[in-house]
């Protein structure tokens, strides 16, 4: 997957939704990104490594299980410059799984033997991420379409009406590996987890 670079926040301390110079090019959230980049970009405080080391344990369960086909969209207040907007440290990660379901299991089998991985308030109080899902197949194009519908209104709005941009990054575990080494270092060089 072609990744592209995080971009900046706007004045307004969010990701803008579209190029601005370019409004109707495809150049626009969601942004695929490389989890490497997210790392880098967003381990600037405390608050935020403790999210990041969270959100990298949460993948590690999914990749556990066998979720590892898909991506995942994030959003909410860690995406934004909280910090300038509301003079506060952002408290979890928004996180949408589109996923397809490992091997000879059925979506049932999956959630009954790992409940709380597919708990909202289990996976934010154990992993500072607001953990939803939605199971990639082919036989229902019509329910994943009003699904990212749903998704994309929602993630591309702060709750004030503001329109603004969110992430994409692939499921694959392959890149859990640097993101881990790259907070790792940061965290050695003077951040706290």
């Amino acid at each position: 997957m072609r990744t592209t670079p995080i971009p900046q926040w706007n004045a307004q301390g969010v990701l803008p939704p579209t190029n601005t110079s370019t409004p109707t090019s495809d150049d626009r959230s969601p942004y695929i990104v490389s989890l490497a980049d997210i790392i880098l970009r967003y381990a600037t405080s405390p608050e935020r490594i403790n999210i990041l080391m969270g959100f990298l344990d949460f993948r590690q369960l999914l990749h556990s299980i066998g979720v590892t086909k898909g991506f995942q969209w994030l959003d909410g207040s860690f995406m934004e410059e909280i910090e300038m907007i509301e003079k506060r440290p952002p408290r979890d990660i928004d996180i949408v799984t589109f996923f397809y379901l490992p091997d000879n299991l059925t979506q049932k089998s999956l959630v009954d033997a790992n409940p709380k991985i597919f708990n909202r308030s289990e996976t934010k109080k154990d992993h500072r991420v607001d953990a939803f899902f939605r199971q990639l197949k082919n036989e229902n194009f019509e329910g994943l379409i009003r699904w990212s519908i749903y998704w994309y209104s929602l993630l591309s709005h702060r709750r004030d009406g503001q329109w603004k941009g969110y992430l994409q990054i692939d499921l694959a575990p392959e890149e859990d590996q640097a993101a881990r080494i790259n907070l790792n270092v940061i965290m050695s060089s003077g951040g706290h987890a």
